[in-house]
């Protein structure tokens, strides 16, 4: 995408992972959080938000009459008609009478981004379904469900738009009990509420047992500790409080974000090096890449105000476990330590050169999935499922890519959590493998992403913990002895987490060998569901015009 006519159209905020939105403002900006996060989710930006708007304004029954609308077939127009209809709601505006004329059929080609388009009918229904969630609260105050219900119904339509797939953290008070409660309505759940990881803004000393409780029945909510997050940088450091405006966090949980900030993360693989001066060099490359994309605007005046000032990055790691096996765990620590100590010099340097300000923070452990799967380790600082295992993958039904999977052999059946898309089955046989996640404790896996917290990561580790039946009662001690050493943690049953077509699933060797017999050569040559080229210079020839 770097290098692509659409960034230099658009601006830049196609390159960033990762973004968050609070709701902490509804009272004055309305529906501007909700805005945001369906362009950036449009755009392939995982997004986070809060639900401190919650009791912030009263919803009101839309003015009489109404308008037409006629959508244009954009982004910005899809943007648009959301914005219309809690305007409506919330300032007491008309309902426009929609026109969806316009909006390309579903099949055509998306030309800037890339993709294959939905047709109107997921924007028709997000919007139809926004309307009968507000409808019910005319003359009541906005609730914390009601937000996490309108950003869901955005996340589940953006989904059908299959360019990539849409992701999305919800964060809420430990206290709320609607909210850490919702995904409990199973009909609400399976309809939307799929869309979100939940977490809670966690406060160190905060009595888990409720919370660890309903975490052991299907792995959520994850837990982010905010005043850890504003006050250190690497938790070996001495507080420093650079973050102390941070709000939030991405979907996984691995880049502290203040409110209409991205962030834009590179992955490295220390497994792949042989020696530290390798691994060094690979850092710098990936500094570069991450330091560049903060010289590109967006669309966003909010956004580039907070990049502008923070310049922020998240230089990750992954196949950590991988790297541990292959040159011991205590060396792979040393790396992280000299690797981020040249990382600080090497932004000094850059940043005085170009005349902008040092980035406020540079490292990650995002959770990595397709990015490591590429090469073939396991994702971010986390075991592999097991030795055999299934892989699912989501892919809309609209796209070309699902007959040439199926002819080639691979299982597709329809997606229980949205009628938009089918999922694909991957058989997986993990070559390096050493121990997967049922063979090690919750406890060795926290003290993990504590090394990695306190050596590398100054924004923050993604763990997302697995747990067996036996070890649930632990949760709360752990969340106890590790609430000064991590900033965010989430929890997943090893086994029964209640969630149908789960992205893991372990098999056995027979299994595997029965699936993967039946596979023939994937030939992807006649599909066109593909993001656009880049343009780069090389040594033999240029495809940029300048």
């Amino acid at each position: 995408m770097m290098g692509t006519d659409f960034i230099a159209r658009h601006g830049s905020m196609a390159l960033n992972n990762c973004g968050f939105a609070s709701t902490k403002d509804i009272d004055i900006k309305y529906s501007k959080a909700f805005e945001f996060v369906m362009d950036a989710l449009m755009l392939g930006v995982g997004v986070g938000f809060d639900t401190r708007g919650a009791g912030k304004i009263i919803v009101k029954q839309p003015q009489e009459g109404h308008f037409t609308f006629v959508i244009p077939d954009s982004r910005e127009g899809w943007v648009e008609a959301l914005k219309l209809i809690l305007e409506a709601y919330f300032i007491g505006q008309q309902i426009p009478q929609y026109d969806f004329s316009e909006i390309r059929p579903a099949g055509s080609p998306i030309r800037g981004f890339g993709g294959i388009a939905s047709g109107p009918g997921p924007l028709k229904e997000m919007l139809e379904d926004i309307q009968k969630v507000l409808d019910k609260k005319i003359g009541k105050s906005i609730s914390s469900v009601d937000i996490v219900d309108i950003m869901n119904l955005i996340g589940k339509c953006v989904v059908a738009g299959n360019v990539r797939r849409s992701a999305e953290i919800a964060l809420g008070d430990p206290t709320d009990f609607d909210f850490v409660t919702c995904k409990q309505d199973k009909d609400k759940l399976y309809h939307h509420r799929w869309a979100s990881n939940n977490s809670i803004f966690a406060k160190k000393g905060l009595d888990y047992s409720f919370i660890a409780e309903q975490i052991a029945v299907n792995g959520e909510p994850g837990i982010f500790w905010l005043e850890n997050a504003r006050s250190f940088s690497r938790m070996k450091d001495k507080p420093d409080f650079k973050d102390k405006k941070a709000a939030g966090v991405n979907p996984c949980g691995e880049q502290t974000l203040e409110s209409f900030e991205l962030c834009c993360l590179v992955e490295t693989y220390p497994s792949r090096h042989i020696s530290y001066e390798e691994f060094e060099e690979t850092l710098k490359y990936a500094y570069l890449y991450a330091k560049s994309v903060t010289l590109i605007n967006t669309h966003w005046k909010e956004t580039n105000a907070v990049m502008l000032k923070n310049r922020r990055m998240g230089i990750s790691q992954t196949g950590i476990i991988e790297a541990f096996v292959k040159h011991g765990r205590h060396r792979v620590l040393e790396w992280c330590d000299r690797g981020y100590n040249y990382l600080k010099k090497v932004d000094e340097e850059y940043s005085d050169w170009l005349c902008i300000p040092n980035s406020i923070k540079l490292t990650t452990v995002k959770p990595s999935g397709t990015v490591s799967l590429l090469p073939g380790v396991s994702s971010g600082i986390h075991y592999p499922h097991s030795r055999y295992y299934i892989r699912r993958i989501r892919v809309s039904k609209n796209s070309d890519l699902i007959k040439p999977l199926r002819e080639a052999g691979y299982h597709i059946e329809d997606d229980k959590y949205s009628k938009n898309s089918v999922v694909v089955e991957f058989p997986v046989k993990e070559e390096h493998f050493d121990r997967g996640k049922e063979d090690v404790s919750i406890w060795e896996q926290a003290e993990n992403a504590a090394a990695y917290q306190k050596y590398w990561s100054d924004n923050q580790v993604s763990i997302t913990i697995t747990f067996t039946p036996e070890e649930a009662d632990q949760i709360e001690h752990v969340l106890e002895c590790f609430e000064d050493k991590l900033k965010a943690v989430s929890f997943l049953p090893v086994k029964e987490h209640g969630y149908e077509q789960a992205p893991y699933e372990k098999i056995s060797k027979e299994k595997y060998e029965e699936m993967h017999s039946r596979l023939k050569p994937l030939n992807l040559s006649s599909t066109a569901d593909r993001a656009i080229g880049e343009k780069y210079c090389d040594s033999d020839s240029c495809e940029v015009n300048y």
